[in-house]
């Protein structure tokens, strides 16, 4: 999931660079809102692996 937000990140850099600042805006917006997805289900994995003693099964 970190490597979908940084693609978003590296197309809306390209974007800013070509001039395209609709586009570029719109890519780092997704890019946040995926980052912090992926911040959240890490911080619930580690919540959970803390309160049962396990790990959480590996899909």
């Amino acid at each position: 999931m970190i490597g979908w937000a940084i693609t978003f990140l590296v197309i809306a850099l390209i974007a800013a660079v070509l001039g395209f600042g609709g586009l570029a805006g719109t890519a780092v917006g997704i890019a946040k809102i995926i980052f912090g997805v992926a911040i959240v289900l890490f911080v619930v994995a580690l919540v959970y692996s803390m309160i049962t003693g396990r790990r959480p099964p590996i899909a």
